[in-house]
């Protein structure tokens, strides 16, 4: 059985392995029109779509699979 502060620490990672990519179908789902909520604001940002800011998200939540990959690469390499 896992402790309690090691099965947190492990769901926190895969929490971060989940934000990347969930971003990244949102923005495949979005049709790239504003939301109706953001319809107020649109044309001040300098991302307009919806599509844009997921995509933007998911970028900022690669940290976790680059170090995975990172970490993958020096494992492969003695």
């Amino acid at each position: 059985m896992v402790p309690g502060p090691a099965l947190t620490s492990r769901a926190a990672d895969w929490i971060g392995f989940a934000a990347a990519p969930t971003f990244a179908v949102l923005a495949l789902l979005t049709d790239g029109t504003p939301d109706m909520l953001c319809a107020a604001g649109h044309g001040t940002a300098m991302l307009g779509g919806m599509s844009e800011m997921y995509l933007l998200m998911s970028a900022v939540h690669l940290a976790p699979w680059l170090k995975l990959i990172a970490r993958h690469g020096r494992e492969s390499y003695p």
